[in-house]
């Protein structure tokens, strides 16, 4: 499978259709001389790209829509523009974003724009309440919004053990809960404001259960445990969060009745690609179902150099989500 996009290395693909098109809203990865560690401070980001295109046929092209913003556009930004997300609300688009601020700790921005495209115009300062990474909006049938976010060891989620406002600087790095019967951490939720750009309400905890016992995910269960890469979508009138499962590898989700959950696990929607990330989106096009995702095949294998793919996924019967079409 060929990258949807050659151009310039992307990553952390969020795609929506906005007006009849495919618009990828991903990281821009950039070479730097910055050592790989588990931290991610190789991952050097600095601005972002906005894509379209009328059609996912292979041969169909890929427009770049250029930089639409860029760290010294940020008041607030210290640096490492990460994985974004963009919504639709109002006539407006929303372009949500992480990236350090001054003391050097993840906050969650916003810039809005009159197109899909952009050009976007941040906020002078970050959500407030907002903190760790990969924003994740989602705009329900009735037209609530919410904002899902939240990512491990580099993305100082596990720092955020004693309440949602307070940093525990001492979890920074590589580490998060361990231990018999502790429960994973999770993604965080808020409701949006009407504006799109503060949280309406006091941010909530993500929980997925284990199908076989009813009971939270455990932290020691790295297959199956929220890591980073959060992602919403809505299917036959079901709620799917889907993430990353982060040191193991795997895209998973699981399935609920509300936008805030709990959701039950339903399994992987992919496997291990080349590089350590893996990252995301679902997004109906024309009729069919995409899986928006990311390797580093094209930058043979340097894990902060990736590129965009995509491929079709299917539900069977029951509403799980399967890579083959079902007989």
């Amino acid at each position: 499978m060929a990258p949807l996009i050659t151009n310039i290395y992307t990553a952390d693909p969020s795609a929506h259709v906005f007006e009849g098109r495919v618009y990828i809203y991903p990281s821009h990865d950039r070479e730097t001389d910055i050592q790989f560690n588990d931290n991610g401070d190789q991952y050097d980001m600095a601005d972002y790209h906005v894509f379209s295109t009328e059609s996912l046929d292979p041969a169909a092209p890929v427009v770049d829509h250029g930089v639409v913003l860029k760290t010294e556009d940020i008041p607030w930004v210290s640096k490492q523009l990460w994985a974004p997300d963009a919504a639709t609300k109002n006539g407006k688009y929303y372009l949500y974003f992480p990236a350090r601020d001054k003391e050097g700790i993840f906050r969650i921005g916003v810039a809005v724009g009159d197109r899909p495209e952009g050009p976007f115009t941040p906020d002078p300062e970050p959500i407030k309440g907002s903190y760790s990474i990969d924003p994740a909006t989602f705009v329900d049938d009735n037209g609530e919004a919410y904002l899902y976010f939240g990512g491990l060891w580099g993305g100082q989620l596990q720092c955020y053990q004693k309440g949602h406002n307070v940093f525990d600087a001492s979890w920074q790095g590589p580490k998060e809960p361990t231990g018999e019967g502790v429960p994973s951490l999770g993604a965080r939720v808020g409701k949006l404001t009407e504006d799109m750009r503060q949280f309406a309400e006091e941010v909530r905890d993500i929980v997925i259960l284990a199908p076989e016992t009813g009971e939270p995910i455990l932290a020691d269960d790295h297959d199956r445990r929220f890591f980073e890469a959060a992602w919403m979508h809505k299917y036959n009138g079901k709620y799917y969060f889907s993430y990353s499962t982060g040191d193991t590898h795997y895209l998973a989700y699981g399935i609920g009745d509300s936008p805030y959950g709990p959701f039950t696990y339903g399994g992987r929607i992919l496997e291990p690609v080349l590089g350590w990330t893996t990252h995301h989106s679902i997004v109906e096009f024309q009729g069919r179902w995409w899986l928006f995702h990311h390797d580093c095949e094209l930058s043979k294998g340097v894990d902060h150099l990736r590129s965009v793919k995509v491929k079709e996924i299917f539900y069977d019967k029951d509403g799980k989500i399967v890579t083959e079409k079902p007989e």
